[in-house]
This record gives structure tokens, sequence and C-alpha cells, in this order.
């Protein structure tokens, strides 16, 4: 129980499902998986296919976007929320730059639970929409 718990409580720090209940929280929780990779493995490859949402538990990763490094990530940051919805194209690649432990969850996965909880769909789309009339709200240059 305690292994969820702290998988509750970073899920709970991903901007996306700010809006989530802690039963949702803990439904996404069962629905996700743990998975590893030793340093050096490449977790996301820029342009490829987006097959899910990763959160970091444990390790760093490097992000590289043209081959450039851009920045590091460690425990509690994520990436490919958005592949959850659209399977667009990674924008940049990610490296395991030590062992890692991650909690994943693929986009198919994703899909069969919001049809049975739908309120974490409707309560992402608030999320989404508030950060689009955000960002149509900043001046251009």
């Amino acid at each position: 129980m305690a292994k969820q718990t702290d998988e509750i409580k970073l899920l709970s720090s991903v901007p996306l499902f700010e809006g989530c209940s802690r039963k949702e929280l803990e439904a996404i929780a069962r629905a996700a998986k743990e998975v590893s990779h030793p340093e050096g493995d490449v977790l996301a490859r820029e342009g490829d296919s987006g097959v899910g949402f990763f959160l970091i538990k444990d390790g760093t990763a490097k992000v590289s976007v043209g081959g450039r490094a851009r920045s590091r990530m460690g425990p509690g940051d994520f990436f490919g929320e958005i592949s959850l919805l659209d399977g667009g194209p990674r924008s940049a690649t990610v490296s395991a730059e030590t062992d890692m432990k991650l909690l994943g969850l693929t986009a198919w996965v994703f899909k069969g639970l919001i049809e049975q909880n739908p309120q974490i769909a409707l309560k992402m789309l608030r999320v989404m929409a508030s950060r689009l009339r955000a960002a149509s709200a900043r001046p251009t240059n």
C-alpha cells in the first residue's frame, strides 16, 4: 500500500492530473506499470511516435532536442503526457543517465481507464482547456 501511496503522490504532482480525486489517482496508479531501464537506454526518441506517459520514480535522464542537450530530469519529472491523447511524435530524446524506475501508462491502457472512469477525461480536458486559454492569451513576439 505504501508503494501505491507514493505513486499517487507522484501522480498528483502531474499538471494533467491535478483535478483528479484521490480515488481517480488510485485508478490511474493501478493502471500504470513500473518499468525499469538501465543506464544508457533511450526512453523516448525525438520524432518517434509516443506510446504513452512516463513518470520518473528513481534515477536521472538527459533530454536532448536535435542532438543538443537541453535539460535533465529526475524523480517526479515526467514526459509523454500528451501522447496519451494523440500518439503524436516525441518532441525530444530522453536517455537514462543512471539506472531508472518509471511509472508507465500506455495510450491503450489509458483509453480503457477513461472508458471506465470518464470523469478523469473530463477533468483532464478542463486542465488542457485552461492551459490552452492561458497560452492563447500570452502576447506573441
